[in-house]
């Protein structure tokens, strides 16, 4: 056979084996050169995903030209997005705005502050109780969604835990929404908003199992946020107010309603009623009547009695 090694006699008379050269084995993998390890970047060094793309497109193809193109043509497809979508009216108080809405509002305002904060350097080179190692595998809009849905979480909750971004910002400087942080600030904040602010909420385990975290960290991320906000962790109503208008305001795809305009609430108009009568008029005028045939029975029987009398 061919794949046979091939005997022929060197010039004592020896026979000597020789193997083609197609049936060479490979290399073991233990006798493969490795790769040096990649040296361990500190936080302050990670770029974010938008820098790393822009470096990608100058390392392959060495011109900025391609840079602008696909920066140029993303942003063109953002804006045609926003000019297609329809704007959703939301009403006036923001106990009666949907969760759901609620999530997005704050959400797309959680995602602009990671995109400034991402590129800033940390402060003193501190990190704090917050930050992850590498960032979570789930954008925000739903972890912040995951949350709402399986804690329960309310309209008001969810402006608190706003609230609570600017408070632990104020107090505590070394802390930064970034994409390290923001995962394990917003299930500390749903946990703290909720055992605090409501009547019914869950135990730590539940909120854990939500947040994807164990009870013991999620309770010392509990007290260092309490410990960092002084304690204080209710919020004015006005407050509340004013964040919810904010976030609406710099919402594209949202519009707060005006005073006379209804969201989502038909009049019903009854077909042959009087428009200039109201709907309880008919009752009152059967009280009405029900009032004076009781008056006019009791004239009745005093007048019988007084003839009765004479």
């Amino acid at each position: 056979m061919e794949t046979q090694a091939k005997h022929e006699n060197d010039s004592q008379g020896r026979t000597v084996k020789q193997k083609p050269a197609s049936t060479a084995s490979p290399a073991p993998v233990s006798s493969l050169p490795l790769e040096p390890p990649s040296k361990t970047e500190s936080p302050s060094q990670m770029k974010s995903p938008t820098t790393m793309k822009r470096h990608q497109c100058e390392d392959v193809t060495g011109d900025k030209t391609v840079e602008r193109s696909v920066v140029e043509s993303s942003q063109t497809i953002k804006r045609s997005k926003s000019c297609n979508t329809p704007v959703k009216v939301l009403p006036l108080k923001y106990e009666m705005c949907s969760v759901d809405d609620m999530v997005v509002l704050i959400a797309n305002m959680i995602s602009e502050l990671i995109q400034r904060n991402d590129d800033l350097p940390l402060r003193s080179g501190v990190l704090t109780r917050f930050h992850s190692r590498t960032p979570p595998g789930i954008s925000v809009q739903d972890y912040l969604q995951r949350l709402a849905r399986h804690a329960t979480l309310t309209p008001p909750l969810l402006l608190s835990m706003v609230y609570y971004i600017d408070r632990l910002c104020l107090l505590y400087p070394a802390f930064t929404v970034t994409t390290l942080t923001v995962h394990r600030f917003l299930i500390t904040a749903a946990t703290v908003a909720a055992k605090g602010l409501s009547d019914s909420f869950w135990n730590n385990t539940t909120y854990a199992r939500v947040g994807g975290l164990k009870v013991a960290e999620l309770g010392l991320l509990e007290l260092e946020f309490l410990y960092r906000v002084d304690w204080r962790i209710v919020p004015n109503p006005e407050v509340l107010v004013e964040y919810y208008h904010g976030l609406i305001e710099r919402s594209e795809t949202y519009r707060l309603e005006s005073d006379g305009e209804s969201s989502g609430e038909e009049k019903i108009n009854h077909e042959g009623n009087d428009p200039e009568i109201k709907p309880g008029a008919s009752t009152d005028r059967k009280w009405k009547a029900w009032m004076e045939d009781v008056s006019n029975q009791s004239a009745a029987s005093g007048e019988a009695q007084e003839r009765k009398k004479i």
